[in-house]
C-alpha cells in the first residue's frame, strides 16, 4: 500500500469512528472484526478515492439497515419445495477450497432458468449466500487459516448458454448490482469454463467495456478449466462441471459421481437451509413464519452495466440473425442441386 493509500485509509477509518447508532451497528455485523480489511475493499472500489468509496459505504449501511439485510438470514424461503425449486433453477453452491483456503463458488450461469419463482425470491437467496458467505463460510476459513480470508473465487459454468439467456438480463443485472455497490471486492478470480459460440462472441465486444480492475479478475479457461484450475485447487475442489476427460468427451473420470454442487441435498446447501431455518426460529419464536419473499430495494445499475447489458443484447440478436440466416440459407438449393 502506497503512502497516498496509507493516507486514504486512515482517513476513511477517522470517518468510520463518527458513525453511531443503527448505522454503526449494521457496520459490525457486515466487518465481523475486520473492519480495516471492509473499508479498503470499498477504498480499491472507487480506486482509492477516500469521498466517492466513504458516500459508497454509508449508501450501502443505509441500504442493509431500510432492507433489514442484518435480518436476511432468519428469513427461510418457506415452503421447502419452493426452495429446492429455487435451488433447481438458480444454480451456484459451494464445491471446496482452493490451496490458499478461499472458498471455490461454483454457478451454472448456463443452464440457470430463473424460472420457478419471482424475481424477489432469487434476489433474497442471493444475498443469504452472500451473508452467510460473510458471516460464517469466510469466518471459519480464517480461523481454520489462522489469517483473514475475505475474499472467494467464482468458477463460471457457460454450458448450456443460449439466446434464451436474453430473458435472465434485467435480473442479472440486479444481482450485479447488489453485488457492485453492497459486496465489492469479495471475488478473488472469476474462471469462465465451458465457453460456447454465443459467449465467445459476446465476450469480445463485452470485455473492452469492463473496468480494468474487473477485467483483471477474468480469466476463460480452455475447455472445462480442469487443468489450470487442478494448480490452484485439490482435484475434491473442482466443481463437478470442471471434471471432464482432457479430450473434452463428456465421459467422467476416477469418481464418476462428481456431487453436483449446485443440488439442495449437497452438505453446504442443507447447512445454509438449516441454518436460516434455525436463525429463524430464535427470531420468531412465537408468530409462525409465514411464506411470502423478503422484498428489498433494487438498486440503480451503474450506466456502465447498462450499457454492457445492452450491448450483451445487441450481439445476442445479431446471433439469432446469423443463425436464422444460416438455417434458411441451409434450406435452400443451389443451382438445382
Amino acid at each position: 500500500m502506497g503512502i497516498a493509500n496509507r493516507e486514504a485509509m486512515k482517513q476513511f477509518q477517522l470517518l468510520m469512528e463518527e458513525v453511531d447508532g443503527s448505522l454503526k451497528n449494521t457496520f459490525e455485523i457486515m466487518h465481523q472484526g475486520h473492519p480495516a480489511e471492509t473499508l479498503e475493499r470499498f477504498l480499491k472500489a472507487r480506486d482509492w478515492n477516500l469521498a466517492k468509496a466513504h458516500k459508497m459505504l454509508i449508501d450501502c449501511l443505509h441500504w442493509r439497515i431500510q432492507n433489514e439485510i442484518d435480518n436476511i438470514l432468519a428469513k427461510p424461503i418457506i415452503p421447502t419445495e419452493l426452495y429446492r425449486a429455487v435451488r433447481d433453477s438458480q444454480l451456484v453452491g459451494l464445491s471446496g477450497y482452493s490451496k490458499e483456503g478461499l472458498p471455490v463458488i461454483a454457478v451454472g450461469v448456463g443452464q440457470s432458468t430463473f424460472d420457478k419463482a419471482s424475481v424477489h425470491y432469487y434476489v433474497q437467496s442471493h444475498i443469504q449466500m452472500n451473508e452467510y458467505r460473510d458471516r460464517v463460510v469466510l469466518p471459519a476459513a480464517t480461523k481454520k487459516h489462522g489469517r483473514h480470508i475475505s475474499t472467494c473465487l467464482k468458477v463460471l459454468d457457460m454450458t448450456g448458454l443460449k439466446l434464451s439467456a436474453l430473458n435472465q438480463i434485467k435480473l442479472l443485472t440486479v444481482i450485479s448490482t447488489i453485488d457492485d455497490l453492497n459486496y465489492p471486492e469479495k471475488t478473488d478470480t472469476y474462471y469462465i469454463v465451458n465457453v460456447p459460440y454465443v459467449f465467445s462472441a459476446c465476450w469480445k465486444v463485452v470485455k473492452p467495456l469492463l473496468q480494468e480492475r474487473t477485467r483483471k479478475k477474468i480469466q476463460v479457461l480452455q475447455n472445462c478449466g480442469r487443468d489450470e484450475l487442478l494448480k490452484i485447487m485439490d482435484y475434491a475442489s473442482l466443481p463437478h462441471f470442471c471434471r471432464k476427460e482432457r479430450s473434452g468427451s463428456s465421459r467422467r473420470v476416477e469418481n464418476g459421481n462428481a456431487e453436483n454442487c449446485f443440488s439442495f441435498d449437497t452438505a453446504f446447501h442443507q447447512q445454509l437451509y438449516n441454518y436460516v431455518q434455525q436463525q429463524g426460529a430464535v427470531r420468531e419464536p412465537i408468530v409462525p413464519i409465514k411464506q411470502g419473499s423478503f422484498h428489498v430495494d433494487f438498486p440503480e445499475p451503474d450506466p456502465r452495466d447498462v450499457e454492457i447489458a445492452k450491448t450483451i443484447e445487441t450481439e445476442f440478436h445479431k446471433l439469432e440473425n446469423h443463425n436464422a440466416l444460416n438455417y434458411s440459407m441451409n434450406g435452400l438449393q443451389v443451382n438445382g442441386e
